[in-house]
């Protein structure tokens, strides 16, 4: 029905408009649910936190906490909202979204647009309270990562995390540094090293007892000596983890799509190899010692699979849902269990890293 009626119609609609009425069908209770009992290959236990399968939902899809139940029911191993920012801020200038149907990719230039903490805060309470009273499919654990962003006018920027750790930390199954938007004017300079390192030391300050696991996600566009310099501050922060990757600012030659030289974040196929690459190089600098999700470019089954080859624990999609709609979950996650079982894993947590013990 996707392929050949709903997503078609979508895509007559530009897509900031589409992306409203995805999220308010949703809303609605007319998104689809999945039914069928989950591979036990599939499961891994993270932080604590039992994952009924690793593919999650990325952040930028839910970006006001709107849709967490209605997103998990897809069969959804977890799902993480966000940027979420202390103030409400409306974003960049529309037009701010571009599909590159060619390339199955996208570029946006959003700008972090949310309705801010308070209003992020009262629906992720209302969605734990849900949750409690059996408000969630059997089996179905409701895991929600929380993506921290600092609003455009802030000038100092750790004070905007501090704020966002401190209310939402309590609600989350993880929380989400993310300094790593191109689409937020000197955002990514907070991956260097002094200011990495007074970043997240002010966030971990912050946290709430108990803490909440604190990952850092991070831009594909980066030197070797900033990706050194990351691993360290991760290892010696005591940083839960890090995700692997926001979009790109860089164009490959390959585009073909009209919109390919707007200003912005390209996601989708083409952010595959360079953040697989990242990915990598972020697992062999941290010796393995930290969790990756590794996001960027995934379409299929296989493409999880060298994610997790390459370091990744969980992975994330968004943009391929766009063009393949949401069977795209349940595919994914059986391609992905035929290949663990084909190549003899007997589980999920075996697989990580194994390009680095075994070769790609």
């Amino acid at each position: 029905m996707f392929d050949h009626l709903i997503g078609p119609a979508l895509r007559l609609l530009d897509p900031e408009t589409a992306h409203g009425v995805t999220l308010k069908a949703l809303g609605m209770g007319l998104g689809p649910r999945a039914e069928a009992p989950e591979d036990p290959i599939l499961a891994i236990r993270l932080w604590g936190r039992d994952f009924a399968n690793p593919l999650g939902l990325s952040a930028g899809f839910d970006k006001d906490a709107a849709v967490m139940a209605p997103m998990l029911r897809l069969g959804l191993g977890f799902v993480e909202v966000g940027s979420i920012t202390p103030r409400p801020q409306p974003g960049n200038p529309k037009p701010r979204i571009f599909r590159l149907p060619e390339d199955g990719a996208v570029i946006n230039r959003l700008g972090f647009n949310n309705g801010g903490l308070a209003q992020a805060q009262a629906r992720l309470t209302a969605f734990r309270e849900h949750q409690a009273a059996g408000g969630l499919p059997s089996g179905n654990r409701g895991l929600v990562g929380i993506n921290l962003g600092k609003n455009k006018e802030t000038e100092d920027a750790a004070a905007d995390y501090e704020k966002g750790a401190a209310a939402l930390g309590p609600l989350a199954d993880y929380l989400v540094v993310n300094v790593s938007s191109p689409n937020t004017p000197g955002l990514r300079a907070l991956q260097g090293r002094a200011e990495l390192e007074a970043l997240l030391g002010r966030v971990m300050d912050a946290l709430p007892a108990p803490a909440p696991p604190l990952l850092l996600k991070i831009a594909p566009d980066l030197t070797e000596e900033d990706k050194q310099d990351i691993a360290a501050v991760c290892l010696a922060q005591g940083v839960s983890g890090i995700i692997a990757t926001n979009t790109t600012i860089q164009r490959p030659a390959s585009l073909k799509a009209a919109a390919r030289d707007e200003a912005g974040g390209l996601s989708g196929r083409p952010l595959f190899a360079p953040s697989t690459a990242v990915l990598a190089d972020l697992y062999r600098l941290t010796e393995g010692r930290l969790p990756l999700i590794g996001v960027g470019g995934i379409t299929s089954g296989a493409d999880a699979y060298r994610k997790i080859r390459a370091g990744a624990s969980l992975v994330q999609l968004y943009t391929a849902l766009i063009y393949r709609g949401p069977a795209l979950v349940w595919r994914i996650k059986r391609e992905l269990a035929g290949l663990l079982r084909e190549d003899g894993f007997e589980t999920l947590a075996a697989a990580v890293g194994a390009d680095h013990r075994y070769g790609g």
